[in-house]
C-alpha cells in the first residue's frame, strides 16, 4: 500500500524555501511513531532538507532524475516505475515529499495521513494537492496549540473510495 504522510496548512500549504513551515514536536513524534520499520520515499530536495540523513530505523528510498546520482544511506530511484518496483513487496510505503513527488504519487495512494494545521502560512511556496471527494475521513485527533505547539493542530486519516 502507498501512503502519503504530510503537514499542511489551511491553504494546503506544506513548506517554504525546501524546509517546513514551522516546529510542531508532536506532529515529529508523530511522523516517527507512523514510519517507523517501514519504507519512506522521498525527492532529492526533501533529502537534503533532512537534519540527519538517513531517517533511522526506516529503508530510504530517494527519487530523482538526476541518474547516477547517489547519496549514502538511501536506495535510488530514477523514476516512478523504478521506486515503484523496488518497494513492491513492502506492506506499506510512506510519501515523504517534497511537493513534486506529492504530485505524482497522489493518484497511486490509497491512504493519506494529514497533520492539518490549523493556520494559514502565506509565505508558503510549495503546496499539496487538493484532498477531493474520492476521499473518506476515516479518523482524526484534534491537538491545541501550546508552549511547544505554535498553532492547533489535526492528526486526520484518509482511505480512497473504492469505486463500484
Amino acid at each position: 500500500m502507498l501512503s502519503i504522510i504530510v503537514a499542511i496548512g489551511e491553504n494546503y500549504e506544506i513548506g517554504r524555501k525546501n524546509q517546513l513551515l514551522c516546529h510542531l514536536p508532536d506532529d515529529l513524534k508523530h511522523f516517527k511513531e507512523i514510519t517507523g520499520g517501514h519504507t519512506v520515499l522521498m525527492g532529492e530536495n526533501t533529502w537534503l532538507s533532512l537534519p540527519k540523513r538517513p531517517l533511522p530505523k526506516r529503508r530510504n528510498i530517494l527519487l530523482t532524475l538526476n541518474e547516477g546520482k547517489t547519496y549514502e544511506g538511501a536506495e535510488m530511484a530514477y523514476s516512478i516505475d523504478e521506486a515503484l518496483r523496488l518497494c513492491q513487496s513492502e506492506e506499506e510505503v510512506f510519501i515523504m515529499g517534497g511537493a513534486s513527488i506529492y504530485r505524482q504519487f497522489f493518484p497511486l495512494c490509497d491512504k493519506l495521513y494529514i497533520t492539518r494545521m490549523q493556520s494559514s502560512f502565506p509565505d508558503a511556496d510549495v503546496f499539496f494537492p487538493e484532498i477531493g471527494s474520492e476521499w473518506t475521513l476515516v479518523s482524526e485527533e484534534a491537538h491545541p496549540a501550546d508552549e511547544k505547539h505554535c498553532c492547533p493542530f489535526i492528526f486526520q486519516e484518509y482511505l480512497k473510495r473504492k469505486n463500484g
